[in-house]
């Protein structure tokens, strides 16, 4: 019940703050607004060179081998300076299903240059018509007589494919099998023919794209884990997943409107410092739960469910909590006037779109009540 940081936990806080200071500039922070991609070279760069890509990974194979709060350090400092982790996410994500599945080949041509900071990966999941239900997936994987593979389907919200050097493609390889099974994993090349993307832009403000697969060919070094084995080697990608880290997206808000408030001493009302004390407790709330999710991770324990649970309550409280203290502020919070205000306006925004990342609220409710409450599955009831 000791939730103190260790100390080699405070030593990285301290070291990512110097990373973003010096390579998430304003200029840094303006390009990424204007274009609305999450990714910053500049930045990602800098993370590369102070050994924050692959810290997790034992030091013999290019890592630091941080533990899991020492992650969730880093992590918490790169949210509440709102520096952009989208592609860093991901990448990181399937970089360490490929580290424990992939093959020899893949390792060695992939993850180097993910160390490097020059190789980035989107995940290619979701379709237009399944949203968070992937095991429907229709993009299709067929395997020809060289050995090669014919990919042919669409992804919706292939978030940064616009700067990924790969995208992480579900595809169904056995259409007779059971909805969880046929299914394989590619790592398909962003400039391979036949690859193509349009840009989804946000309410956020974020660039997402809609990104297609007309016969692109991949070879069989592309596959990540078995043939239609796909559905367990995503498992392993889910055990990366976070859910805490939405804690810091709220606390971000919460400092933006307190300095706000000190600005402005005479607009604040004890209406507003009802909404201010609400929107810390459940900061505070989410906290723990991704300090319980972590926990867990540390003893090697599954956090599946604690990190659905967490995930679920920091963004529906970031969610819920962003329009309560942007209403709070009254006509100046639609005004976007000053630097504040426009930062207020943009978490309100962005709140709505992490409700539907990393799974939606609503499917992962469905998970939580049928896995860990053991309610039947929604149209089964009898």
């Amino acid at each position: 019940m000791d939730f103190t940081p260790s100390s080699r936990a405070e030593e990285v806080r301290t070291k990512i703050r110097g990373v973003i200071r010096e390579h998430f500039t304003e200029n840094e922070r303006r390009k990424v607004a204007e274009t609305g991609t999450h990714h910053s070279w500049a930045f990602h760069k800098g993370l590369a060179a102070a050994g924050m890509l692959g810290a997790a990974w034992p030091v013999e194979e290019g890592g630091q081998g941080f533990d899991v709060h020492e992650m969730d350090a880093l992590y918490e400092e790169a949210m509440l300076a709102g520096a952009p982790m989208a592609a860093f996410s991901t990448t990181m994500l399937v970089a360490e299903t490929i580290r424990r599945t992939g093959s020899k080949g893949l390792r060695e041509r992939v993850l180097p240059g993910v160390l490097a900071g020059e190789t980035l990966i989107a995940l290619g999941y979701t379709e237009p018509g399944v949203g968070s239900d992937v095991a429907s997936v229709q993009t299709r994987a067929e395997r020809r007589e060289d050995g090669t593979w014919v990919i042919n389907g669409e992804k919706a919200f292939t978030t940064s494919a616009e700067v990924a050097t790969y995208v992480f493609v579900l595809a169904r390889t056995n259409p007779e099998a059971a909805r969880h099974r046929g299914l394989s994993l590619f790592l398909v090349p962003t400039s391979a023919p036949g690859f193509s993307l349009s840009p989804v832009p946000t309410l956020g403000g974020e660039r997402s794209n809609m990104t297609v697969f007309d016969d692109v060919v991949v070879g069989d070094d592309a596959l990540v884990g078995e043939v239609d084995g796909g559905w367990q080697t995503m498992l392993v990608a889910l055990d990366f997943e976070r859910g805490g880290e939405f804690a810091a997206e709220i606390r971000r808000l919460l400092d933006f409107v307190v300095d706000w408030a000190r600005e402005h001493p005479s607009e604040v009302t004890p209406h507003m410092l009802r909404r201010l004390g609400r929107a810390a407790a459940d900061t505070e709330i989410a906290r723990l739960l991704g300090v319980r999710t972590t926990g867990l991770r540390a003893l090697g324990k599954p956090s599946n469910l604690e990190g659905s649970m967490a995930k679920l309550y920091g963004t529906e409280a970031f969610r819920r909590h962003s329009s309560s203290l942007l209403d709070a502020l009254g006509p100046s919070g639609a005004a976007r006037g000053g630097a504040l205000q426009r930062a207020i306006e943009h978490e309100y925004r962005h709140a709505f779109v992490t409700t539907i990342y990393g799974g939606t609220s609503e499917v992962l409710r469905g998970v939580l009540a049928e896995r860990r409450l053991g309610l039947p599955r929604a149209g089964k009831v009898s």
